[in-house]
């Protein structure tokens, strides 16, 4: 029996190996990839990575301010924006609501250090735990330019 399967497999063998001398172009077949366990296996999924997150331009308006569709804090007086709660940290943040009359608007806006607020544009330089400080620059009756600051403590209401 296993005569049998070894002269099967020696007549199947032998042509095989003449078939380079019938054929001259299959003698030097290579490969012609470099490192081939270098390549990926074709059965795994492939892993993206993130790339970096690119800053996109947004139209801006003459005075700097960036176009957007979400309520901004800009145009409404000091007088009228209350501090309802400071986030302290490594990046620290006031949540301020605005007051209409005796009541608190339900819009809450997040501020961040160096953003400008209000009609005049003052700008938030500082937050504290007991409240925010705001500095304006006006011009005097000298008509000179003069910086105030406001202190905007955290609200109970």
């Amino acid at each position: 029996m296993m005569l049998k399967y070894w002269l099967i497999l020696t007549l199947g063998f032998f042509p095989i190996m003449g078939f380079a001398k019938v054929y001259p172009f299959f003698k030097d077949i290579s490969t012609k990839i470099k490192d081939p366990f270098e390549l990926r296996d074709p059965f795994k999924r492939k892993i993206f990575k993130r790339k970096a997150k690119i800053k996109r331009a947004y139209e801006m308006t003459a005075d700097g301010s960036v176009f957007s569709n979400l309520p901004s804090i800009d145009n409404i007086p000091l007088n009228q924006i209350r501090i309802v709660g400071i986030l302290l940290g490594k990046d620290r943040r006031a949540i301020a609501k605005i007051s209409t009359g005796t009541s608190l608007g339900k819009e809450t806006f997040i501020l961040k250090e160096g953003m400008f607020l209000g009609i005049d544009k003052a700008e938030l330089k500082a937050i504290l735990p007991g409240g925010i400080v705001v500095v304006e620059k006006i011009k005097n009756v000298y008509d000179q330019e003069e910086y105030i600051e406001t202190i905007i403590p955290v609200s109970n209401d």
